[in-house]
């Protein structure tokens, strides 16, 4: 389950501004945001505690124990939303939110097709596709699924997997509509031999000749006469 607990320490950030988080992320700091039940708190977090956080078995769902300014309290947290620089690729803003453990929250887990091996679709010959691969869904913080799998293993050419055809495990709770298409598998786009594009080539330069022969040929100019035949 993706409801591991990871400890975050965070620090409280006084000053704010762009200039600030300018500051702080070229000192190896990530501003952010705490949002909880009363008013949000702008906060700070070293970028390596947080690249760890988060790319442990929970990954972006993992439960976050926040820690404030090492105070000792911490507070049960997931991540709401992070930006990443478009150039350097690294996090350049995270919001975290406040959460209870008894109530369910909202999240989005990824979608893995398994049993393609074993579908009789794929085995024919058939292309796999995955137009969708993730699931929104409701569950308690620490029931919240690192993934949910998809079994394909009984589809074949012309298949269809849904939503409503995904077993979700107790307390997971899909949200997304039944019918919304997951995978497919559809027939393969036969390549044309060398053989046949030859042949279609030859019988297209047979019919250009063809046509060429039988076209009435173009009368030829008549000579021209002498200046004294012209003029009798």
């Amino acid at each position: 389950m993706a409801g591991e607990r990871t400890k975050l320490t965070v620090a409280v950030r006084e000053r704010l501004g762009s200039r600030e988080s300018r500051r702080l992320r070229r000192a190896g700091l990530v501003p952010g945001v705490l949002y909880g039940r009363g008013e949000p708190i702008a906060i700070s977090v070293p970028e390596r505690e947080l690249r760890r956080a988060l790319s442990g078995a929970g990954g972006l769902h993992a439960l976050l124990d926040v820690e404030i300014d090492g105070a000792g309290k911490t507070r049960p947290s997931i991540l709401k939303e992070y930006q990443v620089d478009p150039v350097r690729g690294g996090v350049t803003h995270v919001d975290l939110q406040e959460v209870r453990l008894d109530q369910p929250i909202h999240a989005v887990v990824t979608v893995h097709l398994v049993g393609a091996e074993d579908s009789p679709g794929i085995r024919e010959g058939g292309v796999l596709s995955q137009p969708l691969r993730e699931l929104n869904v409701e569950a308690l913080p620490l029931e919240v699924p690192e993934h949910l799998e998809a079994d394909v293993s009984g589809m074949g050419i012309g298949g269809t997997l849904r939503v409503g055809d995904i077993s979700a495990p107790d307390g997971v709770t899909l949200l997304d509509d039944p019918e919304t298409v997951v995978a497919t598998i559809t027939s393969p786009t036969r390549p044309v031999e060398p053989e046949e594009a030859a042949e279609g080539l030859e019988a297209e330069e047979g019919a250009a000749a063809e046509g060429a022969a039988e076209a009435p040929a173009e009368p030829e100019a008549a000579p021209a006469g002498d200046e004294s035949d012209a003029e009798s």
